[in-house]
């Protein structure tokens, strides 16, 4: 079997447009992936074309590992543009991998490990700025089933903060947990906003609420400030989302710089790299709860991945809070159900593109918001649905 041509299909989602990746073989099977990064879709497209195509035209699906790996060597820049480009074909490699043997994704990379699939929300916050707008929509997104929630309470915060803005992030933390009650998780975003006294004197002053875990508390690229966070503060953290190494991601585990490893399966390599960081993150005891904050197919590769991983935590959920028209990107397929995954023993990632619906929803330019613009929150998802 010889993959025979490349394609890229793009579609506007409210915040981000899904860049999707579909490879033809020889023998009519098609595989899809997703390499969709926030405001460099098309840069990604053209990378996807210019310098990937070519090196997987003409080869063999099954070799994952040798095309995978000889393109992570040879891109030498690095970067997440490059990896989120050789992600995404990854992933559709593992799609028609699956496809050919009659078997989901899953059942290749380890078989079925967890029976269940808990997910917690994001993007249920959607407009809300006072405590009250928080807890609002807080108890709506847990009336949908969801027994874990995460949110940005610090505005437009960056690096230290005054105690005006400190007290309002406590009472948005505070009225959320209210509204809520003690058995759900609250997962704390901090965007990577805060300096390394910032960051721990807030997650000090958040103990009280019993956070699941702070994310990104300080710059995500600085693992060894991170680790200094980790030792002087006592909830528990989660990172690497935007990291794109394995050796970033050996680091983090080697410092144990976080609890929870959040690696991107549409940035970090895909799928079997995915696998590789989830085996050295259990040697240090950590768990791993996989970012994806993107569209259907990069969920999809996630579930594979999370079903099949023993030191699997819980997996981020946005698609009850994205734009109307998600599902039908993929021909309706949603498998959220009451705040868990399920995921169907269908071969391969167990979904398919529909083009039609594609073409209706076509590219915006820089439609994601500035994290550091006062209108960040109106615009965050729900907001964004016409």
């Amino acid at each position: 079997m010889k993959i025979t041509r490349f394609e890229t299909l793009m579609a506007n989602a409210g915040l981000r447009n899904y860049l999707f990746i579909r490879l033809h073989t020889d023998t009519g099977l098609t595989g899809i992936g997703e390499s969709t990064l926030e405001w460099q879709e098309k840069t990604v497209q053209t990378v996807a074309h210019e310098w990937v195509e070519g090196r997987v035209l003409g080869r063999d699906p099954f070799d994952i590992e040798r095309l995978v790996g000889d393109m992570i060597r040879d891109q030498y820049q690095g970067g997440s543009t490059v990896m989120t480009a050789i992600s995404g074909v990854e992933i559709a490699l593992w799609d028609i991998v699956g496809k050919a043997c009659g078997q989901p994704v899953y059942k290749l990379i380890g078989g079925r490990y967890h029976r269940k699939l808990p997910a917690y929300a994001n993007g249920w916050y959607g407009g809300a700025r006072t405590p009250a707008e928080f807890a609002e929509r807080a108890r709506e997104a847990v009336g949908r089933g969801y027994q874990g929630l995460k949110f940005d309470p610090f505005g437009v915060a960056w690096k230290d903060m005054g105690a005006a803005e400190r007290e309002a992030v406590v009472a948005i933390v505070a009225a959320v947990r209210e509204a809520v009650g003690a058995r759900v998780d609250l997962m704390i975003e901090f965007h990577g906003r805060l300096s390394v006294g910032e960051a721990i004197l807030m997650m000090r002053e958040l103990e009280r609420f019993r956070p699941a875990w702070c994310e990104e508390p300080v710059a995500p690229e600085s693992i060894d400030l991170l680790n200094e966070v980790k030792r002087q503060a006592r909830s528990p953290i989660a990172a690497g989302e935007r990291l794109y190494t394995m050796a970033d991601f050996y680091r983090l585990a080697a410092l144990r710089a976080a609890d929870v490893v959040q690696m991107d399966v549409a940035h970090c390599g895909g799928i079997s790299v995915s696998k590789k960081i989830a085996a050295m993150a259990a040697a240090q005891d950590m768990r791993i709860a996989p970012h994806c904050s993107v569209g259907p197919v990069a969920l999809a590769a996630a579930l594979h991945v999370d079903i099949s991983t023993p030191n699997f935590m819980v997996q981020e959920a946005f698609a009850e809070f994205d734009v109307p028209w998600r599902n039908s990107l993929v021909k309706g397929w949603n498998p959220i159900r009451s705040g868990e995954f399920i995921l169907e023993d269908v071969p391969g990632l167990g979904l398919e593109l529909d083009d039609e619906a594609i073409a209706q929803h076509p590219y915006v330019q820089n439609p994601f918001p500035n994290l550091w613009d006062g209108e960040w929150v109106t615009d965050f998802t729900q907001d964004k649905k016409s």
